[in-house]
């Protein structure tokens, strides 16, 4: 962690006029640990930096210096070039798939709520680690070190926490829920409302819609 990160964690719980007592114990670690990292002794891990950032009211990115702009964003998805060549197939379900994923964060922009927004970041991260494993374990030969959790129960695991997940953001989004985002009450969202707010990936969302319930309608039968 650099020099940014202890500085911008010491501003920040002094501008709230905490003492480092009480900043320790709404963030879940020692005064000892925190003067660490305040001090630049220590490097804190990924979860404490996120659960920092989401105290403070601000952006990791922030903490870490990295800008000067306290707002948190939720960043577009970025479609990297692949070290592999594609079919034309692939490439265009890859575009479907980005740009439905972008929306989903446009409307969850709506509800302005980091919890949310965590939720579905994490929601997607589990999704992506149970396929991504799948294919990596196809090839006996690939080193297991790369993960920790037994391959005779990561699948259901993992299977249960997006669960898990897709229920916190149920809670959120269902207004009949006691945790009911009221934010989302002013979305408009209907066919000709999303062609309006994404005339260039409209037929894409509608597609994506169209290729997920088939295979529902499939299943069914």
């Amino acid at each position: 962690m650099n020099k940014d990160f202890s500085r911008n964690l010491t501003f920040l719980r002094k501008e709230k006029k905490l003492t480092q007592k009480q900043a320790a114990q709404e963030l879940g670690v020692s005064q000892a640990l925190l003067s660490h990292y305040e001090k630049g002794i220590r490097e804190c891990g990924l979860d404490f930096l996120v659960k920092a950032a989401d105290y403070y009211n601000v952006s990791c990115d922030y903490l870490l210096g990295r800008t000067a702009d306290r707002d948190y964003e939720i960043n577009e998805p970025v479609i990297e070039r692949s070290t592999r060549k594609q079919s034309a197939a692939q490439v265009v379900n890859r575009r479907l798939i980005a740009n439905m994923v972008n929306v989903i964060y446009d409307f969850a922009a709506t509800a302005k709520n980091r919890k949310l927004d965590r939720t579905i970041n994490n929601y997607f991260m589990i999704m992506l680690y149970r396929v991504f494993r799948r294919l990596y374990s196809a090839n006996r030969k690939n080193p297991t070190e790369l993960f920790t959790v037994p391959k005779e129960v990561y699948s259901g695991y993992a299977y249960a926490v997006m669960d898990k997940y897709y229920t916190d953001i149920g809670s959120m989004t269902d207004k009949d829920s006691a945790g009911y985002l009221t934010a989302f009450e002013n979305l408009s969202a209907s066919p000709d409302q999303l062609a309006d707010d994404y005339p260039e990936t409209a037929g894409e969302i509608f597609n994506v819609i169209q290729q997920a319930e088939n295979s529902i309608h499939k299943l069914k039968l």
